[in-house]
């Protein structure tokens, strides 16, 4: 495909260059660049690509995408101007792969908490009838074929390439998470979507918005690209929720346990080894049962549920599927070794994410919740008083130790934590900075019936200290704990461990 073809639906305030020439394929990262590719140049949040103009010509480049012309070269190369290079670079790539989103059926899933379970939840509804694709935090899927992901939406570039892989191997539908920092930056433009789900909005991420205001208007950005008629489902419990439907009014379907939801459960049944409840709506009256424990599961359960029955797919399609999910790995995730308590690994890493997984664990044991937990580094500061308070709060334990510092010291941001938990707690708390030794400490601590949330981190394998991924898996170190003493999965003396 030539230049001019892949910019001529763009805005384009300068061109200069051969425009003419056929680009090969398309990068944002100047280390990318094969000979006749077309080089984005993004202004990023810690880099700018304009600076590595000239080691993207070095390695070829044939044409330049920029948003300014000052200090391009004159030397025949072909080049545009635009007002957004990333905007620019999702329709570029879009076209450039054939627009592969107008050839699937993807559901969009965006809110703070819920994204990773409703997106597999949807995936499994959508799996009856058709091949699937899954996007999100944990893993990419094309059918069976998993793939590694490095950020929960990819960047609009890799974004466009995965749908194309998606068309090529026979995939019909999609469900994507799709997060504020893919709407705000543009990762998702070019990409048509067919329904959307919101979850929830709840603290977090704001060290990238200004405030819960910019964090809502970036989710609600997603349901203002919806076509006519295309479902835009909304928990109606959630006070975010309320506002985004006053803003879609009659195009919203709303879900919850409220009476104003059109979709509604009710005689919800919450316990050790899986969630039960009724869904009553304009399109009848039925039981849902699934293995997933804890009453935000219900939430997650129901958005999969209002999404299907909008999408034409019948209640008892519905509850096949979703009775058929298993589990999400490192959601409320069990690491069972005969063990006579619980230990579970959770992804929570935000305050009502927290709140949410704590008083789930406190519903389905008798004992003692001990929890550990830390705040990640490099992130949104102004939260870790409060995951401080909430943690001790609904613990009977709570240890605080180190998440992925990053490039902040993890003693300082423990610190910040103890803020909230002093405030609640003065004492009977521990501080252990180590994870593999906090993890360790809480499992010693656990007595019959009692229950361990190791928070945070969940599906993640590694732990980021500095700018380094180091080899960390909560599961896998929970599993080394137990085993350290003397536990194993033969040991059936023991029988708490029914998740």
């Amino acid at each position: 495909m030539l230049f001019k073809e892949l910019v001529k639906e763009l805005t384009l305030l300068a061109t200069g260059g051969d425009l003419q020439q056929p680009v090969a394929g398309i990068a944002y990262d100047s280390r990318q660049v094969r000979p006749g590719f077309l080089f984005v140049a993004i202004r990023g949040l810690v880099t700018d690509g304009h600076h590595f103009i000239d080691d993207a010509l070095k390695r070829g480049a044939s044409g330049l995408l920029v948003e300014q012309a000052e200090g391009l070269p004159d030397n025949g190369i072909g080049w545009t101007v635009v007002a957004d290079t990333r905007r620019a670079l999702g329709h570029v790539s879009a076209r450039f792969y054939g627009f592969p989103a107008k050839q699937l059926h993807i559901a969009g899933v965006t809110g703070t908490n819920g994204k990773t379970t409703t997106t597999h939840l949807v995936a499994a509804l959508y799996r009856l009838r058709a091949p699937v694709g899954l996007i999100g935090t944990i893993h990419n899927l094309i059918g069976e074929r998993t793939l590694p992901v490095e950020r929960t939406t990819p960047e609009s570039l890799d974004l466009q390439l995965l749908l194309r892989q998606m068309v090529d191997e026979g995939v019909q539908r999609v469900a994507m998470e799709v997060s504020s920092h893919a709407l705000t930056l543009n990762r998702v433009a070019g990409c048509d979507f067919r329904s959307a789900v919101f979850t929830n909005l709840t603290q977090d991420h704001l060290d990238f918005h200004r405030d819960m205001n910019d964090y809502f208007q970036a989710k609600a950005s997603l349901f203002l690209r919806l076509g006519a008629g295309a479902p835009s489902v909304v928990n109606v419990d959630d006070p975010y929720g309320v506002r985004l439907v006053q803003m879609l009014g009659d195009r919203a379907l709303t879900y919850g346990l409220d009476a104003r939801a059109a979709v509604r459960a009710t005689e919800p049944g919450i316990g050790p080894r899986g969630t039960e409840f009724k869904v009553e709506s304009e399109w009848g009256r039925f039981q849902v049962d699934t293995r997933l424990v804890g009453q935000f599961n219900v939430y997650n359960a129901l958005a999969a549920v209002a999404l299907g029955l909008a999408e034409g797919f019948t209640p008892s399609e519905i509850r096949l599927a979703l009775s058929g999910v298993r589990g999400i790995p490192g959601r409320f995730e069990p690491v069972y070794l005969g063990q006579d308590f619980g230990v579970i690994v959770d992804y929570a890493h935000t305050p009502d994410g927290l709140e949410n997984v704590l008083r789930a664990a406190r519903k389905i044991t008798m004992g003692r919740v001990i929890t550990v937990f830390g705040c990640g580094g490099d992130r949104d500061r102004t939260k870790r008083p409060i995951m401080g308070r909430i943690a001790v709060g609904c613990s009977d334990l709570a240890i605080v130790t180190s998440d992925n510092p990053r490039t902040e010291d993890p003693l300082s941001i423990i610190e910040q934590v103890e803020v909230g938990v002093r405030e609640v707690k003065p004492s009977g708390y521990l501080v252990v900075p180590d994870r593999r030794e906090a993890i360790g400490r809480a499992i010693a601590e656990a007595r019959a019936g009692d229950i361990v949330v190791i928070a945070g981190k969940g599906h993640e394998d590694y732990q980021i200290i500095g700018k380094t991924k180091f080899p960390f898996d909560d599961r896998l170190v929970a599993a080394e704990k137990l085993a350290d003493m003397g536990y194993t999965l033969d040991d059936e003396t023991h029988t708490w461990g029914s998740l």
